[in-house]
């Protein structure tokens, strides 16, 4: 006589088939609310209804499995920070590889972007940024990883052109350290769920998988309740940033005692009659240097410090 009616079970399973990395929490929450009027089991009722069905499988073992830790940057409102990442790369059926870049917002957890690049370049990268900066407006900051297009090994602070651009936007970038993907851990977090839902399989070709990262998108963020955020929905929760997007990009602004200098063609400075190299993104651009100790200088672009310059070994440090 204590056993759930078959309809109701029947709904549990249905759900469950159709969403196949929710656990019984997610399933149930679902349920209440599509329907409010179904007295619904209990959550060890609902895991034993779907152990009883096969579809709960005994979990692997994972090894050295650490909990990802505290936010490398805290975000406590929504638009605070962005977390910016690309999930590895995958073919498609007709073998070409797909790029998957992603943008997030840390405090709500609503995936912004779920984009299905052909590379890992900026000249990709830039019109994502570009249309969800036009659509949602600018954040204070972003975190990411880095590689490309985030970071350039070589060039001072790391600066990529991406990286410029957005000290124009006066947008922070943060960078985890090297080798500490914890670091970003609500990213890799959304990234298991989305290689486990969007590229398995993946899409016939990269149009395809592009109509399958959007509706993973649309799912993790409408109809996916996130324990963390009280079983809300992400939509429930983000809202655009009151920062629009500028039609025109601001210039700089120094302080009167710094010292100006535009970086060459070939990415030097001159000065003192020397030749010093800071990054060729910033071809073009005025830099200002303080003189902060005797012959050693910091160099500033925007209200960003971007390097330490030594006048007398020419020595440039990020």
């Amino acid at each position: 006589p204590g056993r759930t009616p078959q309809e109701i079970e029947t709904l549990v399973i249905e759900l469950r088939k159709a969403h196949t990395t929710w656990g019984p929490e997610k399933l149930l929450e679902v349920l209440s609310r599509r329907h409010p009027e179904v007295p619904l089991p209990a959550r060890s009722t609902t895991a034993a209804i779907l152990k009883r069905e096969g579809l709960i499988e005994k979990p692997r073992v994972r090894r050295n499995h650490r909990h990802p830790g505290q936010p490398f940057v805290e975000a406590h409102e929504p638009n605070d920070l962005w977390t910016a990442d690309y999930k590895g790369e995958f073919k498609t059926l007709d073998g070409r590889y797909c790029y998957p870049l992603t943008i997030a917002d840390q405090e709500s957890r609503y995936l912004i972007a779920s984009e299905g690049l052909l590379s890992t370049r900026g000249r990709w990268a830039r019109p994502v940024f570009e249309k969800v900066f036009h659509e949602n407006g600018l954040p204070k900051a972003i975190l990411t990883d880095n590689g490309p297009p985030f970071a350039v090994w070589n060039a001072i602070c790391g600066l990529s052109a991406l990286g410029v651009w957005w000290i124009q936007l006066g947008i922070r970038h943060y960078r985890i350290e090297p080798g500490k993907p914890q670091q970003n851990g609500r990213h890799e977090r959304m990234h298991r769920t989305m290689k486990a839902e969007a590229t398995r399989p993946p899409g016939a070709n990269l149009r395809s998988q592009r109509k399958k990262l959007d509706a993973f998108r649309y799912e993790f963020n409408e109809v996916r309740p996130h324990q963390a955020l009280g079983n809300k929905m992400p939509a429930e929760v983000w809202r655009p940033s009151a920062r629009p997007y500028p039609r025109k990009t601001p210039k700089p602004e120094y302080a009167a005692h710094h010292e100006k200098r535009r970086v060459t063609s070939v990415g030097h400075i001159r000065f003192k009659g020397r030749m010093f190299f800071l990054s060729s993104n910033l071809l073009g651009e005025t830099v200002a240097l303080e003189e902060i100790d005797d012959g050693i200088w910091s160099i500033y672009y925007y209200d960003v410090l971007v390097a330490r310059m030594d006048e007398r070994t020419g020595e440039v440090i990020s």
